[in-house]
């Protein structure tokens, strides 16, 4: 019993629930949160945006062009990082263009896991 109860306090998350399903309701903001529960240091923006653009094209990092780079990295600084930042689920300095976790954000990240681990997608053949 006890095992549970310390599972549980360890996936609290330190926001009001509407908060958090809108902080996540996104798919960018989400990578951003399970990018960042793997890192162990503050992480460069542009990083974030070739690792999310890969993500989206299905492609290696490598191979990810300007233009899918730019666009990802736009939409992360004008609005995601922000979003993410006023709730306390990341620390995103304008300045230095980088990304930090908080208290939030590996909690946050398990429950991301979790979902994606329930849900998955019909095939459509299934259901005709």
């Amino acid at each position: 019993m006890t095992d549970t109860l310390d599972e549980t306090a360890s996936l609290a998350i330190p926001m009001d629930p509407d908060v958090a399903f809108n902080a996540i309701g996104n798919s960018r903001r989400r990578r951003v949160v399970l990018s960042l529960s793997r890192a162990s240091r503050a992480v460069p923006t542009n990083e974030l945006a070739v690792e999310i653009a890969a993500i989206e094209n299905a492609i290696d990092p490598s191979k990810v062009g300007s233009d899918e780079r730019t666009s990802v990295y736009i939409s992360l600084t004008q609005q995601h990082l922000e979003t993410l930042d006023e709730v306390g689920v990341v620390d995103y300095d304008d300045r230095s263009k980088t990304v930090t976790s908080t208290d939030a954000t590996e909690p946050l990240a398990e429950y991301i896991r979790r979902l994606q681990t329930a849900c998955y997608k019909p095939d459509p053949e299934e259901t005709a």
